[in-house]
């Protein structure tokens, strides 16, 4: 298959490495599900936590750093890094050829396929692969995470265990 054509190269052995890309405010269900498919389809993925300076967050980047590192700890070939830019310079900065976009309904395509697009016109050497989340996972967002939390909500079955004490202890004091 031509989108596992990687290119880095570690102790004589190509790596197959793929960049998922996002805000992750904060991760969830959905978005780890999505990485842990990727961690098996690839030998290195790196969920990268994208800043935009125009935009301020629920959590601080350094907050969702650490969070994604804890809920993600179990997967070996998973780096968590924070970047700022465009993902495609990113990518190829890491090596990558391959980004993982997460679906989870029909109204998430057309805008992933835009950013696709947009990204291939950029630079055509880095694939999109669009990965869907199983359907207890679909309807999740980081949105409307926060605003069942903020609301006073029970948020467990949206973000892993560690993601929801934090966000627990952080904002029921």
């Amino acid at each position: 298959m031509a989108f596992l054509c990687i290119i880095e190269v570690l102790e004589g052995k190509i790596m197959k490495i793929a960049i998922y890309p996002g805000s992750f405010d904060p991760i969830t269900k959905g978005h780890l599900d999505v990485l842990e498919t990727g961690a098996e389809i690839f030998d290195k993925v790196i969920i990268a936590v994208a800043k935009n300076s125009a935009k301020h967050g629920f959590l601080t980047i350094d907050e969702r750093v650490s969070l994604i590192r804890e809920a993600c700890a179990h997967l070996s070939n998973v780096e968590v890094d924070a970047f700022e830019g465009l993902t495609i310079n990113y990518a190829k900065e890491k090596g990558a050829t391959v980004l993982l976009r997460g679906l989870r309904a029909v109204s998430d395509f057309e805008y992933e396929m835009q950013l696709s697009q947009n990204n291939s016109a950029l630079n055509n050497n880095i694939k999109t692969i669009f990965l869907i989340t199983k359907p207890e996972y679909n309807f999740i967002s980081s949105s409307s995470v926060r605003e069942i939390l903020l609301n006073g909500g029970d948020i467990a079955q949206f973000v892993p265990e560690n993601v929801k004490k934090y966000l627990e202890q952080k904002f029921t004091n």
